[in-house]
């Protein structure tokens, strides 16, 4: 597949993009030298959007993306789309949302340090802040977009009412949903919204968060430092029937030829909403996997066996609230 246009953005960016929230310490331990050979190899492959976040460890992803990148950001910056995301602040008693220009500001500077850079391509409030108004924190993002320190603004997390409200005072140019064949409630407003206001769509999580990797097995566990020890997606009666779920889409996925990761990031693309999907590795040999996924099509016939198979599949709700801060 080709490169795409996300959205108004104009950016021109590859269909899979390199995630990092594994590398910011919530999904247990990992080899810095295995994440940092993932990230090159998905850069030879052709990926040129790398996502992370500050609140992925507070500096410890960015850092580590950052070095994997050094040469590209360099010498051949422009080849590369760094997207980066703020407003989660780290306190003693856990995770806040803390969307306020100030925080914003402070943000985007330590990740412009911890990245090693000028200048963030793309720029998302990680979670819409109920405490500030979205018309502060639209308005802090173009500031700091009109002092060159970010290029594009976007959000994550975000609904249609917000969207819209945050669009009232500065244009919304990106949107990053969960988005997976267990969890499909942006279908319904946040999808079509996106796609009718021209804003760049990359969904994150098109993997289940394990879910739909092939890997896991009902008797799997999970580090304790790893979210999902804790999340009931990931135990007891749930768990277990979409496991068995997951069977019968590897068996789909015999049939065409490809692998389960394939068909569950290739089922994500094929809506036309979406223009990438956002995919995490700790090590380079699940790179090519992934990224072969942006050549796969999917007929419609395919597309409805899939929704077929998914009628006997439990919904999970993703991350939150294990992971990230209530509102």
């Amino acid at each position: 597949m080709s490169d795409v246009t996300l959205g108004m953005t104009g950016m021109k960016v590859f269909p899979i993009a390199f995630g990092t929230w594994q590398l910011g310490g919530e999904w247990g331990g990992f080899s810095e030298p295995d994440a940092i050979a993932a990230i090159r190899r998905a850069r030879e492959l052709g990926v040129n959007v790398f996502d992370t976040a500050q609140g992925y460890g507070f500096g410890a992803s960015e850092q580590l993306l950052g070095r994997a990148l050094r040469d590209e950001l360099d010498t051949r910056r422009h080849e590369v789309v760094v997207a980066t995301k703020g407003g989660l602040r780290r306190t003693a008693d856990g995770l806040v949302r803390d969307a306020s220009p100030a925080w914003l500001r402070r943000g985007v500077e330590d990740s412009l340090q911890a990245l090693g850079v000028d200048e963030i391509d793309l720029y998302q409030v990680h979670w819409p802040d109920p405490t500030v108004p979205l018309a502060e924190t639209a308005g802090a993002l173009d500031e700091l977009v009109r002092e060159g320190k970010i290029r594009h603004v976007g959000v994550s997390n975000f609904g249609v009412v917000q969207m819209r409200e945050f669009a009232r005072t500065r244009p919304v140019e990106t949107i990053q949903p969960p988005y997976h064949l267990f969890r499909r409630d942006v279908e319904a407003g946040v999808l079509p919204y996106a796609r009718l206001h021209e804003i760049g769509v990359l969904v994150y999580g098109p993997l289940g968060h394990g879910l739909l990797t092939g890997r896991l097995e009902p008797h799997t566990t999970f580090s304790a430092g790893d979210w999902r020890s804790t999340n009931p997606s990931f135990r007891g009666e749930t768990f277990r029937r979409n496991l068995e779920t997951v069977e019968e889409l590897r068996r789909l996925a015999a049939e065409l030829g490809i692998s389960v990761p394939q068909l569950a990031i290739a089922w994500t693309l094929a809506n036309p909403a979406v223009d990438a999907a956002i995919v995490g590795a700790r090590r380079a040999s699940h790179v090519d996997d992934s990224v072969a996924a942006a050549d796969v099509w999917l007929s419609d016939d395919d597309l409805t066996v899939v929704d077929r198979i998914m009628t006997r599949a439990l919904p999970v709700v993703g991350p939150s609230p294990d992971a990230m801060p209530a509102p």
